[in-house]
């Protein structure tokens, strides 16, 4: 049992180690989606518009529950947008 034990141990660590990079992994998403957010794109250079429709375009790919995640590890949060009169 004592290598069961060894074993049930590192893989303890490593999904420590995993959750861990989750965690930072949201930080930066979260921290991005707020940064995209908060731009004017007709006040940046035509190479920074490219690169934050990029990042924009991935974030959105994301599950809503990951985004939800990511923003909720800066402390922001997601506006509801208001709907379509007529809709």
């Amino acid at each position: 049992m004592p290598h069961r034990d060894q074993e049930i141990a590192m893989l303890r660590r490593q999904l420590e180690i995993l959750m861990g990079e989750r965690q930072g992994l949201l930080r930066v998403v979260g921290a991005s989606a707020v940064l995209i957010a908060s731009l004017d794109s007709k006040r940046l250079p035509v190479g920074a518009v490219e690169a934050a429709d990029q990042l924009a375009t991935s974030i959105n790919l994301l599950p809503e529950e990951s985004l939800r995640d990511a923003l909720s590890s800066v402390n922001a949060e997601i506006e509801e947008e208001d709907p379509v009169p007529g809709e």
